[in-house]
């Protein structure tokens, strides 16, 4: 694509020319003083968005004594940091369900129509329980099996049955026999797979 290309030239728009800025003259809003207003000082708490127009002098002498909590309470000071801390929007205490029943359920289930059971009403109880879904995949189970165990094994088991039968069936502890070899290799193989599945 050939941004220098003259079709894009022809579409292009030109920007709008700039209205020139009319500006007022105020006067300082400091009793007495007769000066341009040029530069703007925040009126303060409860007042927000309202703004003093000051000469130069006059603005640094009230930014030097300006304190936006000034007249408020040091409880309502206190209030107002705390809601800070959110951005001033309303919060709610994690898990509260301000509309909810007991267990999380709205107040007024009973009053929706719930034909997918959604809301757990009666025809729940009536609904078949499905057989428990097995903690670990096949390769796993298999693996658990070649060591004698079942699902319910937690890894400190497993190492300690896998060093067992390591002992058990290695040949310097059966003499140089290297007939039980294979199954030596079956269980190191299974605990393995066991300990890359991070279970051992």
């Amino acid at each position: 694509m050939d941004l220098n290309s003259p079709i894009f030239d022809r579409i292009r728009a030109k920007p709008k020319a700039k209205e020139p800025v009319q500006t007022v003259k105020v006067r300082c809003d400091h009793p007495g003083c007769n000066e341009a207003g040029e530069f703007r000082a925040p009126k303060g708490w409860q007042r927000e968005g309202e703004y003093f127009s000051f000469c130069l002098e006059h603005v640094r002498t009230y930014n030097a004594s300006y304190n936006y909590f000034q007249g408020m309470s040091a409880e309502a000071v206190s209030l107002y940091q705390r809601d800070a801390t959110t951005g001033h929007r309303p919060t709610w205490v994690m898990g509260d369900n301000l509309a909810g029943g007991p267990q999380g359920r709205g107040a007024d289930a009973a009053h929706y129509a719930d034909p997918l059971n959604i809301f757990g009403g009666p025809r729940a109880a009536r609904r078949p329980q499905e057989p428990p879904k097995p903690k670990h995949g096949i390769a796993a189970r298999k693996a658990l099996d070649q060591l004698g165990l079942d699902e319910s094994a937690d890894p400190s088991a497993i190492r300690s049955r896998y060093k067992d039968m390591v002992k058990r069936l290695h040949p310097d502890a059966n003499g140089g026999d290297r007939s039980l070899e294979d199954k030596l290799r079956e269980i190191i193989r299974a605990y393995s797979y066991l300990k890359s599945v991070k279970l051992a």
